[in-house]
């Protein structure tokens, strides 16, 4: 599965001051991405306008190291729908922006009750961006930050962006205790540093400032660029989409999500077993339908044959049932006997069912395998009843005009 990294430059504040409206974002013209083929290796890197980024299976924007606050509270009980006003009140006094245009972001971890980190970034800033990026046809996912609070201390070098050869490094410092992100210049610098390079943390640095990193610490440090730094930080658990933030299209993109990683190499033994399973069961279906067809020709031949003994004189078979009943009736009528379907059988029929209350039948007609009767005056109850009487011995009765037609229901005879 591809993944697009598309680094969001920093945010400027003296511009964002000017423009609240968010059209400083709109001015970026340029966005550093990275492209990996499964998340973990870099494939292609560069810099370009949003609109000719890369296409990819799924897109992570990463933020710069200070364009997110982090703050450590208890994670209030409350609904999903009041969650974003109990955080406001919580963070209220903590914030140096107003809380409206404070985007919240919850850790993965977070649970109601517990302590957490939560996530703060200028709501319409980041809100712009993405909607930059989606209008150029890229749909962002998720939103991550460079760095988090962890307790794995991590320490990176980089040169501010903007300011001319030879300016101060630029220090990223992230423990259990949080973020933190300083110029290395000035008493603050001083007292932090020889304490955090005390611990057992892990220190990486862009190529420009790497050397100076190492003569600082008076150890070695991993030379890390800010494409490689921004795909490490999209192999994290977080994600800042958020509340309203949050994609619209959720349901697509988990869709997507399960369709990309079962196309994925991992499930490829997967892919593999259905398809053979699938083919076992087709494979199954066809044997199982030859042996019913093989079994419905042995019953026509154990039919035809049946025909021919009982009788012989029957030379060519075309409907074996139709020609028994009728070879059987034709015997049945030489030897004089009445058939289901003849006159006898159908006036003991609606004599056992005649209505008490009605005379006998004035008039009848009969024709093979139906007999009409008079029934002047027949209520319908009583020709219901009449129906009803019938129906077990197999006759159909239809009730017409002063008449009843007494007849042989379709299927019944056998």
């Amino acid at each position: 599965m591809s993944i697009l990294v598309v680094l969001i430059p920093a945010r400027e504040r003296l511009s964002a001051a000017a423009a609240p409206d968010g059209s400083a974002a709109r001015a970026t013209a340029e966005y550093s991405y990275v492209l990996s083929p499964d998340g973990l290796n870099l494939s292609a890197q560069g810099r370009c306008a949003a609109s000719l980024l890369p296409r990819a299976d799924s897109v992570v924007a990463v933020l710069a190291d200070a364009d997110a606050s982090w703050h450590a509270i208890t994670l209030p009980r409350a609904p999903a729908a009041k969650l974003r006003p109990a955080l406001i009140g919580l963070l209220e006094e903590a914030l140096l922006n107003d809380a409206e245009n404070t985007h919240f972001a919850l850790s993965p971890d977070a649970s109601a009750g517990q302590p957490s980190w939560i996530a703060a970034v200028d709501k319409p800033w980041l809100a712009d961006q993405i909607a930059l990026l989606e209008k150029s046809g890229v749909p962002v996912e998720r939103v991550v930050p460079s760095s988090w609070p962890d307790p794995q201390p991590q320490g990176h070098f980089s040169e501010p962006p903007g300011l001319a050869a030879g300016a101060p490094m630029r220090l990223t410092w992230s423990d259990a205790q949080g973020v933190a992100c300083l110029r290395l210049q000035g008493g603050l610098a001083r007292t932090l540093l020889p304490v955090w390079s005390a611990q057992p943390a892990r220190w990486s640095a862009t190529p420009a400032v790497a050397a100076p990193a190492e003569r600082l610490l008076g150890a070695p440090v991993q030379v890390m660029t800010d494409e490689q730094r921004a795909l490490q930080a999209a192999r994290s658990l977080w994600n800042l989409r958020q509340f309203d933030l949050a994609p619209r299209h959720r349901g697509t993109l988990a869709f997507r999500e399960a369709v990309r990683r079962f196309a994925g190499p991992s499930w490829r033994p997967v892919r593999w077993g259905l398809g053979a399973l699938v083919a076992l069961q087709i494979m199954g279906l066809n044997l199982w339908a030859w042996h019913q067809r093989a079994a419905v020709e042995d019953k026509k031949q154990s039919m035809v044959k049946l025909l021919q003994t009982t009788h012989p004189q029957v030379r060519a078979v075309l409907d074996a049932p139709t020609q028994m009943l009728r070879e059987t009736d034709a015997l049945r009528a030489a030897a004089g006997r009445a058939g289901e379907a003849d006159l006898e059988a159908l006036l003991d029929a609606a004599a056992s069912a005649w209505p008490g209350d009605q005379p006998p039948v004035q008039t009848l007609r009969f024709e093979p395998g139906r007999l009409t009767l008079a029934a002047q005056g027949w209520s319908p109850p009583q020709i219901d009843q009449f129906r009803t009487l019938l129906r077990p011995a197999g006759l159909a009765v239809e009730a017409s005009e002063g008449r009843v037609v007494i007849s042989r229901a379709q299927g019944a005879r056998s």
